[in-house]
């Protein structure tokens, strides 16, 4: 862990009655954030001591949970590149199944970042730790309330490295992917000064939007709804994250993000940034999102 600090602070989140959201155990999603993020995991670069512990954490949680996979020990395991060939970099995927259909909802945020360089640990906190640990808190939630569909909550690996965990997910995938109905990702969710996060998708997806809407209504965030317009250049998010890998396949998809801060992709983007009670909110936003369109989206 990075300092007593953080350990202290969350414990006394969770003994200070701030609990308030039966559906989101804040001081797991904390204690969670708080490991992906520091400097034991050195940045959980793709096959690194880092990453193999990142990838125990969400395997054990899965496990404890109940989830069960398609893949041996929760891993599916894949290769990438040419001329410097990576092997075995790790997606790890868990399986709930829906209790009214055989339709797939697929739960995504990649847990790698960009390790060490030049004697610095780029931790990676906001991108993405602050993913991993929202959507262990999701596959708590929908563990002890089944959903419609089915949810398979995928963390994803290499996405610094080109998105490639992702398309290894959707080159490799369990089921037909006409049973996919919709990609929920997550990628730097817990930083923004104006109370915003952003998701993208209704652009090309927008019998989407009113769900999103409805989940909005009951969160203190704003949710902002855009960076999906084609032409936009680097505005247009449709591309940026590991949900492009679905849309490719025209799987529709919402990408909830938060837009680029100063510790964008530096060493200084670390847990000590983070607004925990934006945090908190912003999990609880997306969390209600997934129930809405769970049980509204064919």
């Amino acid at each position: 862990m990075r300092t007593p600090k953080i350990l202290i602070l969350v414990l006394f989140i969770a003994s200070s009655g701030l609990l308030s959201a039966q559906e989101i155990d804040r001081a797991q999603l904390m204690q969670d954030f708080v490991y992906l993020a520091s400097d034991d995991l050195k940045g959980r670069a793709v096959l690194s001591e880092g990453s193999k512990k990142a990838q125990q954490l969400i395997k054990e949680r899965f496990k404890a949970l109940g989830l069960t996979s398609q893949y041996e020990d929760y891993t599916q395991l894949f290769d990438f590149g040419k001329d410097k060939k990576v092997e075995n970099a790790a997606n790890i995927v868990g399986f709930i199944p829906g209790v009214e259909s055989e339709k797939i909802i697929v739960v995504t945020a990649h847990y790698d970042h960009l390790g060490e360089r030049d004697g610095k640990i780029y931790n990676g906190a906001d991108d993405n730790a602050s993913g991993t640990a929202a959507l262990l808190a999701m596959a708590a939630y929908f563990s002890q309330n089944h959903p419609q569909h089915s949810m398979i909550f995928a963390a994803l690996d290499a996405e610094e490295r080109g998105l490639q965990g992702a398309k290894a997910l959707v080159r490799d995938f369990p089921f037909p992917l006409e049973q996919v109905s919709l990609n929920v990702n997550m990628d730097m969710v817990s930083r923004n000064d104006k109370n915003e996060i952003y998701v993208s998708g209704t652009h090309h997806y927008p019998q989407l939007k009113s769900h999103l809407e409805a989940a909005a209504k009951k969160s203190t965030v704003k949710l902002m709804f855009g960076h999906d317009l084609p032409g936009s250049g680097h505005d247009d998010w449709t591309s940026a994250s590991d949900h492009a890998a679905f849309h490719a396949e025209k799987i529709p998809f919402v990408y909830f993000g938060v837009e680029d801060h100063a510790d964008y992709h530096k060493d200084s983007d670390t847990f000590e940034k983070v607004d925990q009670d934006f945090y908190y909110n912003v999990v609880k936003l997306i969390l209600d999102a997934a129930i809405e369109l769970d049980q509204n989206i064919n």
